[in-house]
């Protein structure tokens, strides 16, 4: 799997659950969010489009930061 990072902007863990609900909806995705960050980090099979578009679906302001290195 692809591990993508991308910004949310999220507020509160209220925010990071709206996050991690629409992207379990999605399936097949692991989720790791960095709340203080606003970052969401995304292992999935997935493309780009479909992860940014679902963050979309929160309402809040989301953008792709790049590929993230497995390490």
């Amino acid at each position: 799997f692809q591990k993508h990072e991308f910004f949310v902007d999220m507020t509160c863990e209220g925010c990071s659950n709206a996050v991690t609900r629409v992207l379990h909806k999605l399936g097949g995705v692991n989720v790791d969010i960095d709340l203080p960050n606003k970052k969401v980090c995304i292992d999935s099979e997935h493309n780009v489009d479909t992860l940014l578009e679902t963050l979309k679906k929160t309402g809040k302001n989301a953008s792709y930061l790049g590929e993230k290195s497995a390490q």
